[in-house]
Formats: C-alpha cells, structure tokens, sequence
C-alpha cells in the first residue's frame, strides 16, 4: 500500500467554529475514492483478526467512518448522538469540549456485554466526547479493544485523559 500524507489532503478552516479555533476538516479525505480507501484501510490495520463485535460511531463524522470499518472487519455498528436524536430508551453522559459542553446518548441496548468494541471519530481535542462514549460503552458491558481517530490535537490533552485505551490515530497537530 502506497503511504499517502493525510496531513497534506486536510483541510483547515481558520477561526470556525468560533475565533481562535483552527478546524480540521477530514471532508476532503473522503472526498478522493484513493485517499478514502487508504484512510479506511489503515484505521483497520490494528484491529485485522482481532474478532471486533462492534465499531461505535460518534456524531456525525465518525459514522461515515464506523460504517466503512465495520464492513471491513465484518463488525456491526453502534452510534452516539447529540441528545434528543435517537428515538429508543437511551443512556446518556455529560462532557465539555474545547469551546462548549454537550450531552450524547446511545440506545441502552446497543451495546451486550462482553462485545469487543472499536470506538471511531475524526479528532480528539479536549477528550471529552471519547471519554463520555467510553464511559457508555463500558457501563453496558463492552470492552473497549482501541479508541481511533484520524487527527490527534495532543496540545489539548484529549488523548492524555484517554492514555488508559488502546488509542490509533493516523496525523498529530502537535500545536495550533
């Protein structure tokens, strides 16, 4: 497999979505078949025969992620959602993020005990939204076989306070 820079197909939007925040746009990443394939091919290594039950998908960008891992490694496929979005009994926790604080939710059936589970998502910033899906995922009784992202931002501690999960990334900001 031929190795491709991701960091030179990202896109970053200065001051979005607030002043002083520069953001990493993974969307050009998917938009090129080429670049998509081998950023999904990668995220996967880790985790080839390793018997993945499930791949968490975090809103909204991570589902577009979760999906295509999840047929890769022949795994089924659980979200997190912003509050209010999914329509069955759910669980929930609080978190706060570089610039505001949120609540996501998962169906409280999503996830069976003993399922090994993968959580994905584009970025880790702060932690927060990757600590709270951890922390939902592991109260219903799944292990937590990796935590991957594509964009590590290390300068705002996020991967520090996850330190404790196997975590992958494929590109680290090491700072703004």
């Amino acid at each position: 497999m031929e190795k491709i820079d991701l960091k030179k197909h990202i896109r970053e939007v200065q001051d979005w979505p607030k002043p002083g925040v520069n953001f990493k746009d993974i969307t050009t990443l998917l938009e090129d078949k080429k670049i998509f394939k081998y950023l999904i091919d990668k995220m996967c290594e880790p985790y080839i025969g390793k018997q993945i039950d499930k791949i968490v998908g975090i809103d909204a960008r991570g589902f577009l992620l979760a999906s295509a891992i999840a047929y890769k490694l022949g795994a089924g496929v659980s979200i997190v959602r912003k509050k209010g979005k999914l329509p069955h009994k759910t669980r929930s926790r609080d978190y706060t993020l570089e610039y505001a604080s949120a609540t996501v939710e998962m169906h409280e059936d999503t996830i069976k005990p003993g399922e090994k589970v993968i959580i994905v998502d584009d970025l880790v910033a702060t932690g927060g939204t990757l600590k709270a899906t951890c922390d939902l995922v592991e109260e219903m009784g799944g292990k937590i076989i990796g935590v991957s992202f594509i964009i590590d931002l290390p300068f705002l501690g996020g991967s520090k306070k996850l330190s404790c999960y196997n975590l992958n990334h494929l590109v680290s900001y090491d700072s703004e």
